[in-house]
């Protein structure tokens, strides 16, 4: 039996799917992951969020890489691996997408932004980190411009990118609702993710020790290898449009 057809069985016989997502399924749109040679932290130190809160140099520098687009996390439109996924929600195979990315291409490619789960937050809009108002980014530019310190209209609490930093708060309700469709669900997918980056990476776990199978597509191994019940190094892509078409429901 091909990979595509094993990987298509357990989701045809699986009730309820989750789908956990990293970065690798975002470089087949061209966008940098975050720690492999050429990625986003090779190019560029990670700023901090005790040092954008106490430090207007470090928000005026984090803004300039905002706008400068030079994290490339914004831009992009979903590939194939994408696509495949929104179709396996719309057809209600998969209950929710879990993502650790930030680009917005699960939303963009048509799962409902109700259902994707963002455990690190959102590059393409900001919010004020006191009363939690919405920022578009375009929006905010020309008052960056000008050479303001970008504050809440509404509070003046400072302006940030809905992106999770180091250092900053997970978001617990998010955690929430990842940690309780890990409890319900009876298979869980990873795409793309290097499973090193807890808590996020502790989801899959958490859905095996519920009894969930374990399925793992990534270009390398992880270390949450050994617990799978399959695991795939190939591209995401190729290989979920593959799964689509040998789906019999």
């Amino acid at each position: 039996m091909s990979d595509a057809a094993t990987l298509a069985r357990m989701i045809d016989t699986a009730m309820r799917v989750i789908v956990f997502t990293g970065a690798g399924i975002s470089t087949e749109s061209g966008i940098p992951d975050f720690r492999s040679p050429g990625g986003v932290w090779s190019k560029m130190t990670p700023i901090y969020f005790e040092d954008f809160v106490s430090s207007r140099d470090a928000r005026r520098e984090s803004w300039a890489r905002v706008f400068n687009r030079s994290a490339g996390w914004v831009g992009a439109t979903p590939n194939e691996g994408h696509f495949a996924v929104a179709k396996l929600v719309a057809a209600g195979k998969a209950t929710s997408v879990i993502t650790q990315n930030v680009d917005n291409l699960h939303q963009d490619s048509g799962v409902p932004d109700e259902l994707v789960i963002e455990l690190h937050g959102n590059a393409t809009y900001a919010r004020c980190l006191t009363c939690g108002k919405r920022y578009e980014i375009d929006a905010l530019k020309p008052r960056w411009e000008a050479g303001e310190d970008l504050t809440c209209l509404f509070c003046t609490g400072l302006i940030k990118t809905a992106t999770i930093s180091f250092g900053q708060p997970m978001p617990e309700y998010k955690m929430a609702l990842a940690a309780e469709e890990a409890l319900l669900c009876d298979l869980c997918l990873v795409l793309g993710s290097s499973l090193v980056v807890f808590p996020a990476a502790g989801i899959p776990l958490e859905a095996k020790r519920n009894g969930a199978r374990l399925a793992i597509v990534n270009r390398e191994p992880t270390d949450q290898d050994p617990y799978a019940d399959l695991v795939l190094n190939t591209e995401i892509g190729p290989l979920m449009s593959d799964v689509l078409g040998r789906l019999s429901n």
